[in-house]
C-alpha cells in the first residue's frame, strides 16, 4: 500500500532529480566520446560535470531592448515540471503532471520571446508548434494509463499493475509517452526548438547562469519523464527481492538510460513533419490504445 510521505519529503525530491540527471549526463558524455572515436577515460565523465561552474561564472549576454521580465520568467518556468515527482498522494496526480508539463510551453515561449532576438523567438515558436502535435498524443497515453487502473491517483496506477505491468499491454501508450517525454524536453528527436540552423534556438542569446538554468531544466524535465513512466507503466517499485524503492530506481535508470541512448540514435525531426506524423498516426493510434484498455476494462472488471 502506497501512502503520502512525510513533509520533508519534498525537498528529497530536487535531490533524486539532480542525482538521477547527473547519471543521464555522464551516459550522454560516454556516448558521445563513444561516438567521436576517443578513449574512455574520468576526463570524459569530468567534462558535463565541469560545464556548471563555467557558466556560473560566465557573463551575462544582453540584447538590444530585451524584455527582462518575461525572459527571467521564462527561465524560471523551464523548471515547474519538478512537481511532476509527486511527493504526496494526490487524488488527481495523472492530472497534475500533466498540467505541469504544459508550462513548459508558455516558459519555453518566454525564453524565446524575451531576448527580442529573430533566432531565439523562431526556436520559441517551434517548442509551440511541437507542443501542438505532441500534446494530444501524450494525454490520451495517460488516459490509457488512468483507464487501466480506474484511477487518476498515480498510486493507484502503480498499485493496479500487481499481476500485469500497463507497459505489457499498453505498447503504444507506453511509446507515445516516451516520445513526449522528449517532445517537451526539446531533446533528441524533438531538439528542433534549439536547432543548429539557428544557432540553438531559444538558447541563441543565452549565456552564462541563464543558459545553465535551460539546459538543467531540459535535463531534469528529461529525468522527471523518465521517472514518471515508472508508475504509470512499469509496475512502480513491484519487483523481487529488492525493496520498493531500490526497484523505483533502477526502473527510473533504465528508463533514463534508454531515453539517453534514443537521444544520440534518433535524427531530428521537423516541426511541420512531425505534425503531419501525429494528426496521421500518432493521435489515430492512441485513440486506438485507449479504446482497446477501456474494452478490456468494461469486459473484465479491471485490469487483466
Amino acid at each position: 500500500m502506497i501512502t503520502s510521505a512525510p513533509l520533508w519529503s519534498v525537498l528529497v525530491v530536487p535531490v533524486l532529480l539532480a542525482a538521477f540527471t547527473a547519471i543521464g549526463a555522464l551516459a550522454d558524455a560516454l556516448l558521445a566520446a563513444r561516438a567521436d572515436a576517443r578513449r574512455l577515460s574520468m576526463g570524459v565523465l569530468v567534462v558535463p560535470l565541469a560545464e556548471v561552474p563555467r557558466l556560473l561564472a560566465a557573463q551575462r549576454r544582453t540584447t538590444l531592448a530585451p524584455d527582462s521580465l518575461v525572459w527571467r520568467l521564462g527561465l524560471a518556468a523551464v523548471v515547474i515540471p519538478f512537481g511532476q515527482v509527486t511527493a504526496s498522494r494526490m487524488s488527481v496526480g495523472v492530472v497534475w503532471f500533466n498540467a505541469m508539463e504544459v508550462l513548459t510551453w508558455a516558459g519555453l515561449w518566454m525564453a524565446g520571446w524575451g531576448p527580442n532576438a529573430a533566432l531565439s523567438l523562431v526556436g520559441g515558436y517551434r517548442f509551440v508548434a511541437q507542443g501542438l502535435a505532441y500534446e494530444l498524443p501524450l494525454m490520451f497515453a495517460l488516459i490509457s494509463a488512468a483507464a487501466g487502473a480506474q484511477s487518476l491517483d498515480v498510486a493507484g496506477i502503480a498499485e493496479a499493475q500487481g499481476r500485469l505491468w500497463f507497459v505489457v499491454w499498453m505498447p503504444a501508450a507506453f511509446a507515445i509517452y516516451l516520445a513526449s517525454v522528449y517532445a517537451f524536453s526539446f531533446l533528441g528527436p524533438f531538439g528542433y526548438p534549439a536547432g543548429r540552423d539557428l544557432a540553438g534556438g531559444v538558447l541563441a542569446e543565452l549565456s552564462g547562469p541563464d543558459r545553465l538554468v535551460l539546459q538543467a531544466g531540459r535535463w531534469l524535465l528529461l529525468t522527471a519523464g523518465a521517472a514518471m513512466a515508472v508508475p504509470l507503466f512499469l509496475g512502480g517499485g513491484a519487483g523481487p527481492l529488492l525493496p520498493a524503492w531500490a526497484w523505483s530506481a533502477v526502473k527510473t535508470v533504465a528508463v533514463l538510460l534508454l531515453l539517453v541512448w534514443g537521444r544520440r540514435r534518433l535524427p531530428l525531426i521537423r516541426a511541420d513533419r512531425y505534425a503531419e506524423l501525429a494528426w496521421v498516426v500518432l493521435i489515430p493510434l492512441a485513440i486506438a490504445q485507449a479504446l482497446a484498455v477501456a474494452l478490456v476494462v468494461l469486459m473484465t472488471g479491471g485490469t487483466p
